[in-house]
């Protein structure tokens, strides 16, 4: 028994000893690996130090002190006060995994990332579980382009995994150095990253950000302050990025995704001039970028070195077009912000929605105070609208001490291709009547150039009459306080054809008249589409004047023309209506004399005045060609001789 016992201790002492030796050598090796890391960053010409290292080999727990990292040409210098990695094991050659690293007071600044910018990032503890990454980091690169430090990083962002990161608070500080840019501070709250591996994360989120910046306004100092809530971030893929990012993928035209939806919760933002902007909500989809387009380090190298000398106009134009590639090359599926609100010492504006989707931009549910009374307005819309388009116009219209061309100004037609405005009540001047708008809508398309060939507005509104205008006499005269308005006007060229239409024309004055018009032109060339006058009348010789159709239906136009003319005349209403009858009648025969077919278009007028509630119908059949150029002469001096190219029919019915 004796000796079996003195077998047992021996057996433990010798376990004991060999356990204590494996874990001696574990560490040594651990502690000889963390210093050859050490050594490869001093290698570059970097400063990089660390205090205590342990390791135990029990709980496999790495733990390191005190580290510090700065860059020969300090760009970004790096301090950890502890590390502490639990369950630290390698997997395979070049990678290391642990079920939890965490860092307690990691404190990044980066300097010299702009004149006499600066930043500062200070994370008090990350948590990191289930971490896989590689053992050594790759050579950082020999440039100190901000561009290639985040292609550095993110590299060695692609291979780290990590089923959670964890950081209950984030300090980030920023000054631009120069006065003009400002400086400030954002603290983000409850940040934590859901399964990241190889370059992309399920999800981000941070529960509260605040922020404070001190702007800069000519002849003051403004400091605004602002707290966003709930902010979520789903699919990021960072390689995307590091695609945009890399010079060798200037040939690729395909859109890499790199965010599937960022939304936020309420943000409230104020401002030491009084000024108060409240926001429900923000969502953002679907972000992609074209790396082909998408050159942001095009963008840094265009910015000057000195800001207080401000740019020449041909520098100013080259960062407009290098900023209309990177808007053409970002790709966002829609943008929402809801309930924005902003309170000023002149009263609380209001909009229910402002969203981006598919090229439309549009601001919904419009709620303003203005010294009139309050302005509602439900939508407004600018449509296929491109941020890329508007940075070229902008480029094109900046040429300092000069005044844009025609063919410049033109060229806003490709900003967008339409806008839309619903729903308006405002007040009338200082009256209480109001402005009633149910639609104007105005579209444009099928560009010649910069010209639109193809062109629609519609227009209904209610607009009250003004007594004070002389030229609205006859309305309020009449009683009529208010005016109905049916607008629908469209133009379209035709190329193959040649042939142009106004249609359709269509005018409701809703108690007084609706007119209907149809417009044809024949032989229209391409050519005639031209901010260039002498050009476009040159080519405007070869038009031919088509079909003319016309009708006006009477819903008390005319007798409002018999009342007014009875007031100048100072005779009663039948005398009036007769008086116009006969000076319509006046002229028949000779108009007859010229063209047969007019003297019973001069009938169906005068019928029309005679009987109320009437529709009068003309149309005009051109008789052969007839060059619009020459009719429009015959019409200033011999109306009567340019009707005589025309068969005329009319007629008047209820």
């Amino acid at each position: 028994m004796r000796r079996i016992l003195i077998g047992l201790i021996a057996l433990a002492v010798l376990a004991g000893g060999s356990w204590l030796g494996v874990n001696l050598y574990t560490r040594h090796r651990v502690t000889a690996e963390i210093e050859a890391a050490f050594d490869r960053i001093r290698a570059s010409g970097a400063k990089a130090t660390h205090g205590k290292v342990a390791f135990d080999m029990a709980s496999r727990t790495l733990t390191i002190e005190d580290i510090a990292i700065e860059p020969d040409q300090p760009q970004a210098r790096v301090r950890i006060a502890n590390l502490k990695g639990t369950g630290v094991r390698q997997v395979a050659e070049t990678r290391v995994s642990a079920d939890s690293i965490e860092l307690v007071g990691l404190e990044v600044a980066l300097e010299a990332i702009g004149p006499g910018k600066k930043a500062a990032y200070k994370i008090p503890q990350i948590m990191l579980r289930d971490y896989s990454g590689p053992i050594r980091l790759q050579g950082a690169p020999a440039s100190n382009s901000l561009v290639d430090m985040y292609r550095y990083a993110l590299d060695q962002y692609a291979g780290i995994a990590a089923s959670s990161v964890v950081a209950p608070t984030l300090a980030v500080s920023f000054d631009a150095g120069d006065g003009a840019g400002g400086s400030g501070d954002v603290v983000y709250s409850g940040l934590e990253i859901q399964k990241l591996g190889g370059g992309k994360i399920d999800a981000m989120k941070a529960d509260r950000a605040t922020y404070t910046f001190n702007a800069p306004l000519p002849g003051k100092q403004d400091k605004l302050t602002g707290e966003i809530s709930t902010i979520l971030i789903n699919d990021v893929d960072s390689i995307a990025i590091a695609a945009a990012l890399d010079p060798q993928n200037t040939n690729d035209d395909s859109y890499h995704r790199v965010y599937r939806q960022i939304s936020t919760g309420p943000y409230v933002a104020t401002s030491a001039q009084g000024l108060r902007m409240q926001v429900d909500g923000i969502a953002i989809e679907d972000i992609a970028v074209q790396p082909s387009k998408f050159r942001p380090a095009e963008i840094f190298a265009l910015l000057p070195a000195d800001r207080s000398t401000p740019p020449t106009p041909a520098q100013s134009r080259e960062m407009l077009e290098k900023l209309a590639g990177f808007y053409e090359g970002l790709r966002v599926g829609k943008i929402e912000i809801g309930n924005l609100s902003m309170a000023t010492p002149q009263g609380t504006p209001k909009v229910r929605t402002i969203r981006y989707q598919q090229g439309e931009f549009a601001i919904e549910g419009l709620d303003a105070p203005t010294p009139q009374g309050q302005v509602k307005m439900e939508r407004f819309a600018l449509k296929s609208f491109s941020a890329a388009n508007l940075m070229r116009w902008a480029a094109n219209v900046s040429n300092a001490g000069q005044a844009p061309s025609p063919d410049q100004m033109l060229a806003l037609f490709r900003v967008f291709e339409g806008a839309e405005i619903k729903g308006v009540v405002s007040p009338y001047k200082n009256a209480r009547q109001l402005v009633t708008i149910d639609t104007i809508s105005l579209n444009w398309g099928q560009l010649v150039g910069s010209i639109p060939s193809k062109a629609n507005l519609v227009v209904k509104m209610v607009a009250p009459t003004d007594p004070a205008n002389p030229t609205q006499m006859p309305l309020t005269m009449a009683g009529i306080d208010k005016l109905a308005i049916d607008l629908d006007l469209g133009a379209a060229w035709t190329e193959s054809s040649s042939s142009f239409a106004l249609a359709p024309a269509t005018i409701d004055l809703g108690n007084l008249a609706k007119a209907q018009a149809r417009v044809a032109l024949g032989n229209v060339p391409r050519g005639v589409f031209t901010s260039n006058l002498a050009q476009a009348m040159a080519q405007a010789g070869e038009i031919e004047a088509g079909a003319v159709e016309f009708s006006l239906h009477d819903n008390g136009i005319v007798d409002l023309a018999v009342a007014q003319f009875a007031r100048m005349q100072n005779v009663g209403r039948d005398a009036a209506r007769q008086a116009i009858i006969e000076a319509i009648k006046a002229h028949r025969e000779q108009i007859a004399a010229a063209n047969p077919d007019a003297g019973a278009a001069v009938d169906a007028i005068a019928s029309f005045v005679e009987t109320p509630g009437q529709t009068l119908a003309i149309k005009l059949t051109p008789l052969g060609k007839v060059p619009m150029v020459q009719l429009v002469d015959l019409l200033n001096t011999t109306p009567i001789i340019a009707l005589a190219q025309f068969r005329i029919e009319a007629s008047t019915g209820l």
